[in-house]
């Protein structure tokens, strides 16, 4: 792959504040295990801040994104009251990650959502969020420990994408103390927990949209980042010739 070929894969950032040297603001920020994640693999990783501002002239300097994790989404968004242990709500995130996510699922543009990003993605197709897993499963296995990821397995459905990339088991590390309730229109559930928890929902009628609740991106198996930047290579390509064919 030249450098003129390399994907550029924008990963959307947190909104939070954030302290170094005498500094303590307002700041768009993502754990730098993303952006590691994509070069490693072959990409180019570029920060989009959230907004909901010139979505279209954003996704034209990209060839695929990851919808990163953080914060609960706003139960407003899927018409649900808030729950005492969901926290840290950011509506202009939700709300410019729903639209510049529904913009890039118009383009097929690949997708790889993580964690909130999964959520963003079922919430986006009008399906809902268990706001506090452990009153539904019983326990705090995915998230026992503020800071620290969860290890535990997903069972992976054999006859989907997910399954192409990692097999019918995969280790994983999660941190989340929500999930999916209802499943949005158009997605299936392509991995789950143990205990019953969907851990994967993906889109059939496009050519990469993959959700994962838990965090790929802090695992030594790189294999979704991988598969990820290969559909971008290939977006990008696509969008070569379909340039280089129009009149």
């Amino acid at each position: 792959m030249t450098a003129n070929d390399t994907p550029i894969v924008g990963i959307t950032s947190y909104a939070e504040n954030a302290a170094w040297g005498a500094w303590n603001v307002p700041t768009a920020l993502v754990p730098l295990t993303y952006v590691r994640a994509v070069e490693t693999a072959g990409g180019r990783a570029l920060l989009v801040p959230p907004s909901e501002r010139a979505v279209e002239q954003t996704l034209d300097a990209l060839d695929g994104l990851v919808f990163s994790g953080g914060a609960d989404l706003d139960p407003a968004g899927y018409d649900a009251d808030p729950h005492p242990e969901t926290n840290g709500i950011r509506p202009e995130r939700d709300r410019a990650e729903l639209t510049l996510m529904g913009a890039a699922l118009e383009r097929d543009m690949p997708i790889l959502a993580v964690c909130r990003g999964m959520e963003i993605m079922n919430v986006l197709r009008g399906g809902d969020l268990v706001q506090h897993l452990p009153e539904v499963v019983g326990d705090e296995k995915h998230k026992h420990t503020p800071g620290v990821f969860a290890d535990h397995d997903v069972s992976v459905a054999d006859d989907s994408r997910l399954a192409r990339i990692l097999g019918d088991r995969a280790p994983v590390k999660s941190h989340h103390h929500q999930g999916v309730g209802r499943v949005g229109d158009g997605l299936v559930e392509t991995a789950w927990a143990e205990d019953g928890t969907i851990e994967g929902l993906e889109d059939p009628e496009r050519s990469f949209a993959l959700g994962v609740l838990w965090h790929p991106e802090e695992d030594e198996d790189a294999a979704l980042f991988r598969a990820l930047v290969e559909e971008a290579a290939a977006y990008r390509a696509r969008r070569t010739r379909e340039g280089a064919a129009a009149p």
